[in-house]
């Protein structure tokens, strides 16, 4: 046990340039925080002690901000930067050496049951504000760009951006994708040209039985 809190110490490190003590890392790190009261509540779920394992989740999630469900699997040297925010589903599956940071989100999309959130593999890098959802794979060393929306498996050695995410660099090759701002599509301004194109039509018609109706009174 204390070997694996040592490990995670050190990830900090690794990982933090701000980190500076280990005094100070161990009583102020939240996401390190989150981890152990995790590895507690896991336990606690394996032996069937729902309740229990539920309680200390959300003790955790008070004074840490992040919510990981008892039922999530969590490999080693996990890395959570700052961490506010995170939310990590019951049947996640997280590999080694894997860091994500404040509020990504692990989910799922709706109420389907059994593997229902994502499994990253060893290496995953999870950007600010992403969420990953579904039960899809994040294949490993590859990226998920900040505030992306991943909703299909990216294989390995990927990197992941946008709404809904694409694939821009795979295998060190970057993907030929048209991802210039001023060309990207606005569904809104579509549907808004769509709309008034149909109310132009509506009133030509409007216009000619306006027409027609006073030809008729015309004649009578």
């Amino acid at each position: 046990m204390f070997s694996r809190m040592k490990e995670d110490v050190e990830v900090v490190f690794e990982q933090d340039p701000a980190a500076r003590r280990v005094l100070e890392v161990v009583l102020t790190y939240s996401g390190l925080h989150a981890i152990w009261s995790h590895r507690i509540a896991h336990a606690l779920f394996k032996r069937k002690l729902f309740f229990l394992a539920r309680v200390v989740s959300q003790v955790s999630r008070f004074f840490t901000g992040i919510e990981i469900h008892p039922g999530a699997k969590i490999g080693r040297r996990f890395f959570i930067d700052h961490g506010m925010g995170v939310v990590i589903g019951e049947t996640c599956e997280i590999g080694n050496n894997v860091t994500i940071f404040q509020g990504v989100t692990l989910g799922g999309t709706g109420k389907e049951r059994g593997k229902r959130h994502p499994t990253l593999h060893d290496n995953v890098l999870v950007a600010t504000g992403a969420k990953v959802l579904g039960s899809i794979t994040i294949g490993e060393n590859s990226k998920v760009g900040a505030g992306s929306v991943v909703l299909k498996n990216v294989p390995p050695n990927a990197t992941v951006v946008g709404i809904p995410g694409t694939i821009v660099v795979q295998d060190g090759v970057k993907v030929k994708r048209n991802l210039d701002h001023q060309d990207m599509p606005d569904p809104i301004a579509d549907k808004c040209q769509l709309l008034e194109g149909k109310i132009a039509v509506l009133q030509e018609e409007v216009a000619y039985l306006n027409r027609q109706q006073e030809k008729e009174r015309n004649v009578k």
